[in-house]
């Protein structure tokens, strides 16, 4: 369509570049266009075609204007004899895995070409990067919105493009996600309501306040009409001081937020669709964030990953996260399971959560700590920190930091458990610190809720008891001697001997505090206590007998002996 924007080698290499693509040589032509994203095929060739052309490239102009991935090319030579073919079929740029020989012979043939020979980052998956290059090339479709910034705001600066917004509606804006989290707001603030002040303070629009537009149908008129929709006080069961003019922020048929502004009454035409305008350069600058954010998340997650896997590769990612030859502390997040099954809604809603304590997290750690890393891979959060020193005081230190987390983010975080792993002193010993931080946590998540930061050094007889516990249960080991036939009578005659065992070994024998905890006269007890020792064939006085009896309890599930209600 002409006078469409087109997306540039410079806005790729501003976006991507850095975390994702490195530029490697005949980056001259920064200004160039690209279209669209082709995967280059060796074996796969129409005829008629040059060798290596892609069969599935666009009919029209082939690989022109395009970003070319070339999967498995290495050699230089065979990297100059690409450059220039795809030169001939005025591709932008082309994309090989990083590390490669760039030498004069290459260099000379991208600035030849005129193609700009870029390096994939390693670590990086190429369906990340071509899941990236496409959500930057889509954004074109949104309108024009060139060159990329609005009233000369830099692009992915909402907080100038809410206050840009706001000086063409003649009102103060906020820009929310669709969870009506405030992602930036603009100023004159103050000549709004006390529940826009409410919203700016906590950055969060008020739960009651989403909950009453919800049931009055805001938000489905908002996400169902193009244009912007106003919401007039008195139409309100609810304190609204002044009314607001929202409009939904798509990209294609995704809504990303909506735009609201504070206007003292009904708008004109014109000003109305200043805001539906102004909606297309919101987008756009939150796709740029967020496309940035996942590149920089799932990179991040990737070196991780890799680092805590331990294997040949975890030097590199270690160095490439600035860690390599410090020592290290790692953390573990979970979350506890709630009892029972749950439904898609709610799985969706915990691995959100999930998320929100993974960013929350690296927020925290990097503060003190601008090298700490985190990320979120599978359902558990893994910090990496970088220690001062290799002293016991150095992961105390990680021990308050994790406290002070959870005591900070409040009650939303009360199913939220953290474990540290042992000092790791340099890359060869992060996976063994991994799995300490994972006993760890998986020690106090079985616990339920209660402590909710510990080291295994804390926690290691727990953490055995539970290695124990699953191996028996991979046997299918079951209660034997004493404690089966005190289970098998407590089934057959509804009594509560394994409970009173229980109770009495966890007192240490002292029968007066047994008894207290089992909720029965002492003298009761004792009759009890007598009747299991019989039934059981127990000495009690045989230390070893003793032993044995507790240890299966331990590993014994609570609910089996569980006393009634």
């Amino acid at each position: 369509m002409p006078g469409r924007p087109r997306t540039r080698l410079s806005r790729v290499l501003d976006d991507l570049g850095g975390v994702l693509l490195e530029p490697l040589a005949g980056l001259r032509r920064r200004g160039a266009r690209l279209d669209h994203v082709v995967i280059h095929d060796p074996l796969d060739s129409t005829p008629g075609t040059p060798p290596g052309t892609p069969s599935h490239a666009p009919a029209s102009g082939g690989a022109a204007h395009a970003v070319v991935l070339c999967v498995g090319v290495r050699a230089p030579e065979e990297i100059v004899r690409l450059l220039r073919e795809y030169g001939r079929r005025e591709a932008t740029a082309l994309v090989v895995r990083q590390p490669v020989e760039t030498g004069p012979e290459v260099v000379r043939a991208a600035e030849e070409a005129g193609v700009a020979l870029l390096g994939l980052a390693a670590g990086a998956s190429w369906a990340q990067l071509a899941a990236m290059l496409r959500t930057v090339l889509a954004e074109e479709d949104l309108g024009d919105a060139s060159p990329q910034t609005l009233d000369g705001r830099p692009a992915g600066d909402l907080f100038a493009v809410a206050n840009a917004v706001a000086a063409l509606l003649d009102a103060p804006v906020t820009i929310e996600d669709r969870a009506s989290r405030v992602l930036a707001f603009s100023g004159r603030q103050d000549e709004a309501d006390q529940p826009r002040a409410r919203t700016i303070l906590g950055r969060q629009v008020p739960p009651h306040f989403t909950r009453h537009l919800e049931a009055n149908g805001v938000f489905e008129r908002l996400y169902r009409e193009q244009g912007p929709v106003y919401v007039d006080p008195r139409s309100q069961d609810f304190e609204m001081g002044m009314p607001r003019l929202a409009v939904a922020v798509r990209a294609g048929d995704e809504i990303l937020g909506s735009v609201w502004a504070a206007v003292p009454g009904p708008v004109g035409e014109e000003r109305a669709q200043a805001l539906v305008d102004a909606a297309k350069v919101v987008a756009l600058h939150m796709l740029r964030l967020r496309a940035g954010a996942d590149v920089e998340r799932r990179l991040r997650a990737d070196l991780v990953s890799t680092v805590l896997e331990g294997g040949t590769a975890a030097p590199e990612a270690l160095a490439r996260l600035g860690l390599l030859g410090r020592p290290l502390v790692v953390l573990a997040m979970g979350l506890a399971d709630p009892p029972g099954t749950s439904t898609p809604e709610e799985d969706v809603s915990r691995t959100a959560e999930r998320q929100r304590l993974t960013d929350a997290l690296a927020t925290h750690l990097t503060t003190v700590q601008p090298r700490a890393a985190v990320a979120l891979l599978g359902n558990v959060a893994y910090g990496l920190l970088p220690l001062p020193g290799e002293q016991p005081e150095d992961v105390a230190r990680a021990l308050r930091l994790a406290t002070a987390f959870l005591e900070r983010t409040g009650r939303d975080t009360e199913e939220a458990a953290i474990g540290i792993g042992p000092p790791a002193r340099d890359g060869t010993g992060v996976r063994r610190a991994r799995e300490g931080a994972d006993r760890a946590l998986r020690v106090l998540l079985a616990a339920g809720r209660g402590r909710r930061v510990a080291t295994l050094e804390d926690v290691h007889i727990d953490a055995l008891l539970l290695d124990l516990a699953d191996l028996a249960a991979a046997r299918g080991d079951r209660p034997t001697a004493a404690i089966a036939r005190l289970l098998d009578h407590d089934a057959r005659h509804g009594s509560r001997l394994v409970h009173t065992l229980r109770c009495w070994l966890d007192a240490f024998g002292d029968v007066p505090a047994a008894s207290t905890r089992a909720h029965v006269h002492p003298n009761t007890f004792r009759y009890r206590l007598g009747r299991l020792a019989e039934v059981g064939e127990l000495d009690l006085k045989d230390p070893d007998q003793r032993f044995a009896a507790m240890l299966q309890l331990r590993l014994l599930p609570a609910s089996e002996d569980a006393p009634e209600a």
